[in-house]
């Protein structure tokens, strides 16, 4: 799991956006690693968010991902 958190912070840094879609995120990954699944991916993501390296932000109809001190977040 390790080496697919790795690859969506490589990707979360180098992105010239600072949210994104779950989808962008798993393309990310998988171009990195390609037989990955999409909920290994998802436990990532949630792994990161749990180690506050990652933060939701939230539309309210859609869930976008950002790295947690990029950009405006909900933590200002």
């Amino acid at each position: 799991m390790d080496d697919i958190k790795q690859a969506i912070l490589d990707f979360a840094e180098k992105s010239k956006k600072t949210k994104f879609y779950f989808n962008d995120m798993e393309k990310a990954v998988r171009k990195v690693m390609p037989d990955i699944k999409a909920r290994a991916v998802k436990k990532a993501a949630t792994a990161l968010i749990n180690e506050e390296k990652l933060v939701y932000f939230s539309t309210g109809s859609t869930t976008m991902y950002g790295l947690k001190g990029r950009g405006q977040t909900e933590d200002h």
